[in-house]
């Protein structure tokens, strides 16, 4: 989750919460006409919240793993986030698990909450043991406390068998969990760096590599590409293939960037293109902070300047150019009359990635079906859509928004993230992304790489420690009193008017 974890979009005519306003504006365009409603809504809550041919296997020979078996084995999207059941303790007791590429911990609800159905409980399991020590984590959208702690846990369409992993049991939580959700804790699919409350808390995926053997590899297909993110909406599905790669999941080319450092998935981005217009910004303002690939973030996130961008020029090449700037940050929906798509009303949008010969580039394109998202309908004959990019204050995130029309394979073993476009991200026959490459490569995107939160954390006890040093000299100073000569001691009292007469 850059420290999200899925959006809600919870609209105000289902909560009774906000009031909105239509205001129905016609627009001639050509030869046709569109007729596009502006749904006034309160700020919508968002979560900030390697080439080797050997993985692309059907099956793991050694038996523990059953790619096909895993298909299908998520439910969500990108407004709900996607999750899939987990069997947690002994008796084993059953949760859904959202999965986030953006954090490390395996948390889940141990303690009830009005917007979880079911949780964890501790007292059931006679096989969970507590450590001791408190947890706390904090994303871009909510945070949540509680205790760690082991168990085992199993996956009905996983890797055959039982492991024991680290659990942290939420007890308390803030903006967390949120309304409509079905799932009941986070699956953080991370690197050891980002777990709390430090590294010595080995995440999930390390410890299903290292006790069943299966390659340190998984990739991730997302099918809710328009598809309603409305709540009352049947969700849509996906697979994580855990161990390697499923090759009925995508079409075409795998093409492969680099990790740059093992915490989040930070890739480097290139540059970016609406329609065939190249922005023309400076490569390091994609890359300010980080960028990184995570499924726990709903919308593409893009550092202001390069949001700025984005929306100025997707304004000059729209064919609707009376649009309103509430659309475009995030607080209106835009309406269109049922059967009247929008979608053709926008361009393209593409994200140039530095592939693993470092001279290379490929190029994701994103067509308006992954961005402009369907959200709901107003008495059934409008349909609503929200705008799948923002504005971020902490790097560049390739969230659900983008993902959902991709394969992408997360290869630890090789240091890299695929990209392949997914069988699953079509429309009416329409593919809504493209793959290609590859382009040359400019050098220095990158210029020097952010301190990462555990160093931060190793400068900030250091500093702590030496200032609580300095105290408690400054202090032994003050209270032993200097020793002398008997016939030259002051007494305190002496001592205290000489001071005070000074």
């Amino acid at each position: 989750m850059l420290p999200v974890r899925g959006l809600l979009l919870a609209l105000c005519f289902y909560t009774g919460r906000c009031v909105y306003t239509i205001r129905l504006k016609s627009f001639s365009l050509g030869g046709f006409s569109s007729s596009a409603l502006q749904l006034q809504l309160g700020a919508p809550q968002r979560n900030q919240t390697a080439s080797g041919s050997g993985l692309s296997l059907a099956s793991d020979p050694s038996g523990s793993v059953n790619f096909l078996d895993m298909v299908n084995n998520l439910r969500g999207d990108s407004g709900r986030g996607y999750y899939m059941e987990m069997v947690i303790g002994t008796p084993g007791q059953t949760l859904n698990i959202l999965v986030d590429t953006g954090s490390s911990n395996f948390a889940v609800a141990a303690a009830s909450h009005p917007y979880v159905t079911t949780y964890f409980n501790r007292a059931l399991s006679s096989t969970y043991q507590t450590s001791g020590r408190a947890v706390a984590v904090r994303y871009t959208q909510g945070n949540w406390e509680g205790e760690l702690g082991t168990d085992l846990i199993s996956i009905p369409q996983g890797p055959n068998g039982t492991i024991t992993i680290n659990i942290a049991a939420i007890l308390t939580s803030d903006g967390f969990f949120l309304p409509g959700i079905n799932w009941q804790g986070i699956l953080g699919l991370a690197y050891p760096l980002l777990a709390r409350p430090d590294p010595s808390v080995e995440p999930f995926f390390n410890s299903l590599v290292q006790q069943t053997g299966i390659p340190d590899v998984f990739s991730l297909q997302m099918c809710g590409a328009g598809v309603s993110v409305s709540a009352t909406s049947e969700p849509a599905g996906g697979s994580l293939i855990m161990g390697g790669i499923e090759p009925t999941l995508y079409q075409g080319s795998v093409w492969y960037t680099p990790v740059l450092q093992e915490w989040y998935y930070q890739v480097e981005v290139l540059k970016l293109e609406v329609g065939d217009q190249n922005l023309n910004l400076d490569c390091r303002e994609y890359n300010t902070d980080k960028a990184i690939v995570d499924s726990g973030t709903t919308l593409l996130r893009l550092p202001a300047k390069v949001f700025d961008a984005v929306v100025e020029a997707i304004t000059q090449m729209s064919l609707i150019q009376d649009f309103s700037s509430g659309f475009f940050a995030g607080t209106k929906l835009a309406c269109w009359v049922k059967g009247d798509s929008p979608w053709r009303f926008f361009p393209k949008i593409s994200i140039y990635l530095r592939a693993t010969n470092t001279s290379q580039a490929f190029r994701l394109t994103a067509l308006p079906q992954l961005y402009i998202q369907p959200v709901t309908d107003l008495d059934d004959t409008l349909n609503c859509y929200r705008f799948g990019i923002s504005s971020s204050t902490n790097g560049l995130v390739i969230g659900a928004t983008v993902m959902e029309g991709f394969y992408v394979i997360f290869d630890r073993a090789h240091k890299r993230v695929g990209f392949a476009v997914s069988a699953c991200a079509e429309s009416d026959g329409v593919l809504m992304a493209e793959i290609a490459g590859p382009f040359p490569a400019d050098s220095g995107c990158i210029g020097s790489f952010p301190l990462q939160e555990p160093l931060l954390w190793v400068i900030a006890y250091a500093l702590m420690g030496l200032c609580a040093l300095v105290l408690l000299i400054l202090l032994i100073l003050l209270l032993v009193p200097c020793r002398r000569q008997r016939d030259e001691e002051i007494t305190d009292q002496s001592s205290l008017v000489r001071h005070r007469i000074k």
